[in-house]
């Protein structure tokens, strides 16, 4: 419990420092890289988007753990090796993350404080990431949904209403 308390405080304080950089980096755009794995702008729009559309509204938590699947992917020779590699990734013609293409017309950044948290969480992860909390979780699905064959991967956790597998 100390520890998680730790892992929460640690989260929020990077998250204050981060806002404050967006805010600077909005006021005046560079390119720059995001870390020494090389990562860019282009990477934290990418993971950004897909926390904002995969895990807006729940606790920071649950938008780390949606942002370590899809590192843990762009990681994993099965997957991609990008971010936007693992997001835009379809497998039998069907999205990995299905807001990428399922049609809807809302799939936009409409709520701005959700933005600029998941743009927080996204830039956290590729500066600072620390320990991976869904232990190299490569899937997630709502915890309101059936399992299905999630059954046959291990559980990691579970994360702001996400279920994590292995």
């Amino acid at each position: 419990m100390f520890q998680e308390a730790n892992v929460l405080k640690s989260i929020f304080s990077n998250t204050v420092m981060v806002l404050l950089l967006v805010g600077c980096v909005a006021a005046n755009p560079v390119s720059l890289t995001l870390s020494n794995d090389e990562y860019t702008q282009i990477d934290q729009q990418c993971l950004s988007e897909a926390l904002y559309h995969e895990a807006r509204g729940t606790p920071d938590e649950g938008l780390r753990a949606v942002g370590e699947v899809i590192l843990n992917r762009a990681a994993d020779p099965r997957f991609p090796d990008t971010i936007c590699g693992v997001i835009d990734q379809r497998f039998n013609g069907a999205c990995q993350f299905s807001y990428r293409c399922d049609s809807i017309p809302n799939d936009i950044f409409n709520e701005p404080n959700e933005k600029a948290r998941t743009l927080a969480m996204a830039l956290i992860l590729l500066t600072d990431r620390q320990e991976d909390i869904t232990n190299g979780a490569l899937f997630f699905h709502a915890a309101s949904i059936n399992a299905g064959w999630f059954n046959t991967l291990s559980p990691r956790g579970r994360f702001g209403g996400n279920i994590f597998y292995r």
